[in-house]
Parts: structure tokens; sequence; C-alpha cells
């Protein structure tokens, strides 16, 4: 029996709030968070190396190098240990993180002086480091999904966005997070355009087995879309037959196909298409993604409604629950 099909049943419980978890859910991802918030580098160390699979790696270090301060300890653990390739991995990643923390959320015309300093800087050092791994380690798939997001935030230009797509795909081709690196460098929002994001998302779904992930990559491509419009023509266009029409086939084709199988990174993937589908009023297949979900609320990418994002998905999945 497939994954959806055991859980499309289940009433989401109604007990507890929706919960914000930044370790969404993974318990060996929390105590790694742990290990990176106390500095312990000794016992993070083995924990990191011991992942066998490439793309669990990268998701792994892409929530770790999230946790504030790892940059002071990391800063010495390289110091102490140039030759550690793995921690001049996680010490790139982190200054990847802490760029964009440097340049906020803002809009581009919003960023203050400081923070565009500190961005460039950041970013920088991330090159250096990330490069240096991606040379003395050519099988690893972590450097060049990371070199994606400097290369954008460096303004790197296409050619290189490409060739380092490109290099993290001859790692793993059918790598989730990597195709939507290369999704956001072609967002108008980046200098690419709608009809480009469009096909390419469409192309790498119907590229992929049913029941890839990649079918993530369409319920995304719209909703950066959506946040392009202005109000009233947002709505419009989710709601829009060819939209839904389109949104249906990414989930059905995906994450309710029978013959998918969560990753580790799922419950991203599944709020996605919980939030674009209610946005969408496909409500019945909203709730069916909501079921599998419980009350795993992730921070992307409710936030992008505004205000808490615990209780926009509490908010949305009430509205697409059966009356």
């Amino acid at each position: 029996m497939s994954f959806f099909r055991r859980l499309a049943g289940r009433k989401p419980p109604r007990s507890l709030p929706p919960v914000l978890d930044p370790s969404h859910g993974d318990e060996e991802l929390r105590r790694l968070r742990a290990l990176a918030e106390a500095g312990d580098w000794a016992a993070l160390r083995p924990a990191l190396a011991a992942v066998a699979d490439q793309a669990e790696l990268t998701w792994l270090l892409n929530r770790i190098t999230d946790v504030e301060g790892t940059e002071e300890w990391l800063a010495k653990a390289v110091a102490e240990r140039p030759e550690d390739t793995l921690v001049l991995l996680v010490s790139g990643a982190r200054h990847i993180s802490w760029a964009w923390n440097a340049r906020t959320g803002a809009r581009a015309k919003d960023v203050t002086e400081e923070g565009w300093r500190l961005f460039g800087e950041r970013l920088e050092t991330a090159e250096e480091q990330l490069l240096e791994v991606a040379e003395r380690e050519p099988g690893w798939l972590a450097p060049w999904y990371f070199l994606q997001i400097g290369a954008r935030g460096a303004s790197l230009g296409r050619t290189v966005a490409t060739t380092r797509f490109d290099a993290a795909l001859r790692r793993d081709p059918g790598h989730l997070a990597s195709h939507q690196q290369r999704l956001q460098q072609l967002c108008a929002k980046w200098g690419g355009s709608h009809e480009e994001m469009h096909a390419f998302a469409r192309t790498a779904m119907l590229g992929a087995p049913e029941g890839s992930p990649l079918g993530e990559l369409v319920a995304v491509a719209h909703l950066e879309h959506w946040l392009d419009l202005p109000d009233g023509e947002d709505h419009a266009y989710l709601t829009g037959p060819a939209v839904r029409t389109s949104l249906r086939e990414a989930a059905l084709r995906s994450v309710l196909h029978p013959a998918y199988r969560p990753r580790r990174d799922w419950r991203t993937t599944h709020n996605t298409f919980a939030m674009v589908l209610s946005l969408a009023d496909e409500r019945e297949l909203a709730h069916a993604v909501f079921a599998t979900l419980g009350d795993a609320a992730t921070d992307w990418p409710w936030y992008y409604l505004g205000g808490d994002e615990a209780e926009n998905f509490g908010l949305h999945r009430d509205r697409c629950a059966p009356r």
C-alpha cells in the first residue's frame, strides 16, 4: 500500500495546534542541531561522516548550518584542522546561510550598506571554502548544491550557475534541492522569466519517474508566479483552470502517486503542495496532503503569507478539512 493511501484517510488531529519544528520532526537532525548549537564538533563530525547518502548529508547540512553562532566555533575548527575537508564543507555551508542572514529578506533596494558588505564578504569566504572542498572531494554533492546558492547571491552569471547545477546533477540526477535552486535562478526576480521557470519545472517533472518528488517544482513555479502578481490578479491566476489542472497533475504524479516514497526532506515538499493546493481551491487534494502532515508545519513556504507560519498552516488545514 502506498504512503498516500495509508494516510489519505486520516483526519488531521485537532488536539494540538500546528508545530513549527526547525528539525522537521527528524530526531537525528534534532540531535545534530543541538550538537551544532553546543559547538561540539568532536561529536558532530563522526555523525556527519557516517551519512552515506549524499542527498541526505546535503539536507542535514542545510538544516544544521542555520543554527546561529556556529560560525564562531567553525572558524576555530577550520584553523586547527585545515586538512579536515568535512569541517571546511560545514563552514562553507554556514557562510552561505550567514550571508543571507546579513542580507535579510528585504528587497534589494531596502538592504543596508552594511548588510551588502557583510553579504559579499561571507559569500566570498563560502566560495573559497566550497571550491576547495569540491577539488578535494570530486564525488561530493553538497559543495555544488551550496555553490549554486552562492553564485546566485554573488550574481556570478548564468553560465556559472548552469555549470554548478550540472555538476550537482552529475552526482545525483534526481536531487530535488539542486533542482529547487535552479528554479530560483530562473525566476523573474533573479533575471529569468515565468516562461523559462515553468518550462524547466514541467520538463524536470516529466523527465523523472512517476512518484518522484520533482513534481514539487511545478508547485513552486506557480507559487513564484503568484507572488509576482498584484493583489487580485494573484488569486485569479492560482484559481484559473489551467493552473489548477497543472497543480493536480503535479500532485498526482508526485506526492499522491502510489509509487511515491517519502525521503528525509518530505515534510517541506508536502507543506508546499498543501499550501498551493489550498490557495488554488483544490481543497480535496490539499486535505489529502495535509492528512500526511498531522501538525508538522514547516516555515517555508508558509512565511510567504505573512504572519505566523504555524497559524497559516492551521488555518488552511482547517479550511480544507471535509465538512
